[in-house]
């Protein structure tokens, strides 16, 4: 059992810059592929971005189109840390942000869908002002 928790959210002008932040509680972090789901308001949870679990010669990444860019995931091991940069932000990427994971023996897998994922954050939320 994997337990997820995000921080990092906040309101903030377009333009400006924020990093979210999701812990992970367990000995196998690096076992587990992490993702970042978004949620507006009267829309469906979203895929934001992923990075595949630690053991090959790098970690692969994955970004949904509207955030490709301007988005950063990266991940911390020994802090069982992952991690999502996000400059040059819009008023659309105002959400609830989600962590998610699931482990895998894939050094290659970066899940985009929902139901790839078995562990999910309770959500933080981002705000951007036009």
């Amino acid at each position: 059992q994997v337990q997820l928790v995000e921080s990092g959210g906040g309101l903030l002008q377009a333009g400006g810059s924020l990093r979210l932040s999701c812990a992970a509680s367990g000995r196998t972090f690096r076992d587990y592929a992490m993702g970042w789901f978004r949620q507006a308001p009267g829309k469906e949870r979203e895929f934001v971005a992923a990075i595949s679990c630690s053991g090959g010669v790098r970690d692969y990444v994955d970004y949904a189109d509207s955030v490709k860019g301007r988005f950063a995931i990266s991940r911390d091991n020994a802090k069982n840390t992952v991690y999502l940069q996000m400059n040059s932000l819009k008023p659309e990427d105002t959400a609830v942000y989600y962590c998610a994971a699931v482990r895998t023996d894939s050094v290659f897998y970066t899940p985009r869908a929902v139901g790839d994922y078995d562990f999910w954050g309770q959500g933080t939320q981002v705000t951007v002002s036009s």
